[in-house]
């Protein structure tokens, strides 16, 4: 059950939403990576917070996951995802709270 593979990308099968599965996570996993050049990036502006760079990091691995997903969706994947969106929610709360109280939106 761990390494069960529950779809896979056929490009020929022809099927809709396969092919708008596999290019929604493609897209989203470019959006992650965006959000990781941000938070590098305000992280080179302000250098109040190390944990932004582990921030960065998370933002990485989630986008990574997200192209891996676009082409197989496996057991271990969904709960590497799981693991990684836990981290990324504690590290905003914990990012927010200590070096941005007045933020609201990022």
């Amino acid at each position: 059950m761990v390494f069960q593979t529950w779809w896979s990308y056929e490009r020929d099968a022809g099927q809709w939403f396969s092919t708008a599965y596999h290019w929604f996570n493609l897209f989203e996993g470019a959006a992650w990576l965006i959000f990781a050049l941000l938070v590098l990036r305000h992280w080179r502006q302000s250098r109040q917070s190390a944990r932004e760079r582990w921030y960065a990091a998370a933002f990485v691995t989630f986008g990574l996951t997200d192209f891996r997903e676009a082409w197989y969706q496996q057991s271990w994947l969904l709960w590497v995802k799981g693991v990684n969106l836990l981290a990324l929610f504690r590290l905003r709360r914990i990012i927010l709270r200590r070096y941005y109280p007045e933020a609201r939106l990022f």
